[in-house]
């Protein structure tokens, strides 16, 4: 890809206005795994915004899915998501 994958990643969910976003890349804890063999990463993201009040954990992960989506298995094979309402 031309462009860096955290970058791709943080452009995506700032229609979240996230208060917090912090994007690790944790690919290289992978390395050797089936997932990583073809370049794809993976990745934990802690999210806060406002637009996750009121809902359920799950619903949470699917506004953050739902943004990413296309780029799920490749370039991003894994991802593990915290996401938090603001208070």
């Amino acid at each position: 890809m031309s462009i860096d994958r955290t970058e791709l990643i943080r452009e995506r969910l700032s229609a979240l206005s996230p208060t917090q976003l912090d994007i690790i890349d944790e690919s290289h804890l992978h390395a050797g795994h089936e997932g990583a063999k073809g370049g794809a990463g993976h990745y934990r993201i802690i999210i806060s915004s406002s637009q996750f009040n009121g809902l359920a954990p799950l619903a949470r992960h699917r506004l953050v899915y739902d943004r990413l989506h296309d780029l799920i298995p490749y370039p991003i094979h894994a991802l593990a998501i915290v996401a938090s309402a603001v208070k």
